[in-house]
């Protein structure tokens, strides 16, 4: 069987369901087989109407009398009937399924299950599922449920999916022969599964290939990058302990085991390829600054991008400090850098040791003599074309030492998948000093009577301030919220940033008040963090624009509204904008008063743990929204879940196997067809 045919050649497809299926990206064979049930329906043991009582039930009947009638007061379309067997008769009602008046023939019998409740002053039976008694295997009594597609609802799928039952040993493995069984196996089970154990076993199999697929992949990433060849910086262990014994802090154990796996990837000629992953504070900056000391001082360049000028500069200040007694020359190359043409001159001239900027490091005319080391500062805020440009930097032939930094811890799961192609060092220790941050939880009707008068403690000038000239305690306070404008529709429910700030200006009229957020041009927000972070502005209310960035110690406290609305992972980033400094901090998560959303965020109550709080986040909302922090590009895993460890490891033992038979990478086409988009997606160099 070829898969690659479109779904027009299967049996009981014509034309006019064809360009139905098309519509929804149901092109070909491989799309449809892999259209999978979302769920099974179960219709065992069903009872005589007359045995019904309140609850969940299954029963066997006929259904007559239907009839659909528009609801004014709620906008719902309601269809009615009447089930009944031998025994007797019950109501059953259906909510905005309209479809149901034309899907029973009067002289058939079918399965129904749901719940039998009071509503509306008599029991019914509320929108049950409903399956034919001659489409289900009466001896396992289960019907495989399907995602609508428009007019394609879940008995149409099951009808050509029976049509094209005798197909399905036709399809041709993915995989080298496993143990864990085949795909044309695994995916007839999953339509026509003789028990939900075998539907399980089915999806553990299709699950696999998919994890295989993208273990696969990032290991080629690795091997291409193996291929190329870098300029070795030899480690001089007396220069590196004389700069260390010359800071003003001491170096975190987990800070040195980092330094020391830079400074021997360093050594090779094969380029670095490595994820500095830390939570918030934990010194990633300081790490790269100890490699890009080796490098400037070895002789090569060093390129540090960071996604705003307001990061850059903060960059630039920090190591301009640290190394102005080292004789290592640092620039800083922004849009607002006045002096450009001549710190690119010094760049291209070699003078310029490392150079501090934003996406003017880009741009053509920014030419480096000898660039050895590329570090990216949050790599996720760059595009893939954005990180090449900068890479293609190095002298001819050479590719420069990469260290991406993140501030996202990431899940061990995803470490071994999406970036196994990566070499990762972790920062889980915090510098001494730093204090945990309290993290409460609050209703919004709790604001006014917890929060306003914690707000008046941290920042509120006294009576007498002015005649004593400073204030009370002097902190402040970031504010954050999901929408810009009331008016935007992307966010419902939700207080805008300028409506916000509004409010606050009423509640705190002596204090200085001001909104950022994503659509101010670049100047106009780096101005309003420049204010913020010298202390000009109380409380600054803003968008998630703020979620990696300026080190402001004097901020002690953060407010996040719609906190439900976040994962756990980005409410940790935005929690990490305070805490910076050795004074106690407060982080208050407003919410609606969802009280299992006030469950999750219990999580951040309990632990400033980001690499816990990572792993809670990738089971409680899958792969997609860490990853689609971390990373440009869809990871588009349909059946595979990234928490599971043990297909994960499994699936990781089969690879290299399948990697020491490079023949392989011939043999098995399909699979390497597959395998090139997430090749792409993953790949960080």
């Amino acid at each position: 069987m070829n898969l690659d045919d479109d779904v027009l050649t299967l049996k009981g497809i014509g034309p006019k369901t064809a360009e139905k299926l098309h519509k929804y990206g149901i092109r070909t064979v491989r799309d449809f087989f892999y259209t999978l049930p979302r769920d099974y329906e179960t219709f065992e043991t069903p009872i005589s109407i007359s045995e019904v009582r309140p609850g969940k039930i299954v029963v066997r009947g006929k259904v007559d009398s239907l009839t659909t009638r528009r609801s004014r007061r709620r906008n719902l379309s309601i269809t009615e009937g009447v089930i009944h067997d031998q025994t007797g008769a019950i109501k059953v009602v259906w909510f905005n399924q309209s479809y149901r008046i034309k899907q029973f023939a009067p002289d058939k019998e079918y399965f129904f299950t749901g719940n039998y409740e009071l509503k509306n002053g008599r029991y019914s039976l509320m929108s049950p599922a409903a399956a034919e008694v001659s489409d289900i295997d009466l001896r396992t009594g289960l019907n495989p449920v399907y995602k609508a597609h428009g007019s394609l609802k879940s008995h149409d799928f099951k009808r050509m999916m029976t049509a094209s039952r005798d197909r399905f040993s036709l399809i041709p493995d993915l995989l080298p022969s496993v143990p864990h069984g085949t795909r044309a196996k695994a995916l007839f089970y999953m339509h026509f599964p003789s028990s939900l154990k075998i539907a399980a076993r089915a999806r553990d199999y299709l699950a696999y290939e998919e994890l295989f697929e993208l273990i696969l992949a990032s290991k080629l990433n690795r091997q291409e990058n193996n291929k190329l060849k870098a300029s070795p910086i030899k480690f001089d262990n007396a220069l590196i302990r004389d700069f260390v014994s010359n800071l003003p802090f001491k170096l975190t154990n987990a800070q040195r085991r980092a330094a020391w796996d830079i400074f021997q990837d360093l050594e090779k000629v094969v380029p670095m390829n490595r994820l500095l992953q830390g939570d918030v504070g934990s010194g990633k900056t300081m790490v790269a600054t100890l490699a890009a000391y080796e490098v400037a001082r070895g002789g090569g360049q060093v390129a540090l991008l960071a996604p705003t000028a307001v990061l850059a500069s903060q960059h630039y200040v920090n190591l301009l400090q640290i190394f102005e007694k080292f004789n290592v020359k640092v620039e800083l190359l922004t849009g607002a850098t006045k002096r450009k043409n001549d710190i690119k001159a010094r760049i291209r001239s070699g003078e310029v040791n490392v150079v501090i900027g934003t996406h003017a490091l880009l741009t053509d005319d920014t030419v480096f003599k000898n660039l050895n080391l590329v570090i990216i500062d949050e790599q996720h805020r760059f595009g893939v074309e954005q990180r090449q440009k900068i890479m293609l930097k190095s002298p001819a032939n050479l590719a420069p030492h990469l260290l991406a930094m993140t501030a996202t811890p990431i899940p061990r799961s995803l470490q071994l998948t999406v970036f196994g192609d990566l070499d990762v060092s972790i920062l889980n220790e915090l510098p001494s000093g730093r204090k945990p941050i309290t993290t409460t939880v609050l209703s919004e009707t709790d604001t006014r009577e917890r929060l306003y008068p914690k707000i008046q403690e941290t920042v509120l000038l006294p009576p007498d301030a002015k005649e004593h000239g400073a204030k009370a305690h002097g902190r402040q306070i970031y504010w954050i919220c999901r929408a810009i404008e009331d008016t935007d529709k992307t966010v419902s429910e939700a207080t805008s940033v300028k409506n916000r700030t509004k409010k606050l200006r009423e509640i705190f009229p002596r204090l200085k008040i001001e909104f950022l957020h994503g659509k101010m041009k670049p100047l106009e927000k780096d101005t309003i963090m420049e204010r913020f972070k010298n202390g000009e502005i109380d409380i600054l209310v803003s968008t998630t624009v703020v979620e990696v960035g300026v080190d402001v110690p004097n901020a002690t406290m953060i407010v996040i509204e719609n906190a439900e609305s976040y994962g756990l992972a980005q409410l940790h980033q935005l929690r990490g904008r305070v805490g910076r400094g050795v004074s106690d901090s407060y982080c208050y998560l407003l919410t609606t008063g969802d009280s299992s959303s006030s469950r999750r965020l219990r999580e951040l109550e309990k632990s400033c743990d980001g690499f816990y709080l990572a792993e809670v986040d990738l089971k409680l909302r899958g792969p997609g929204e860490i990853y689609g922090v971390l990373q440009h590009g869809a990871l588009d895993l349909k059946i595979a879940s990234l928490s599971d460890t043990k297909l994960i490891s499994r699936a990781q033992k089969d690879v290299d196997g399948f990697l020491k038979t490079p023949e392989n990478l011939l043999k098995y086409k399909e699979l390497m067809e597959g395998i090139t988009k997430y090749q792409q997606i993953t790949t960080l160099n």
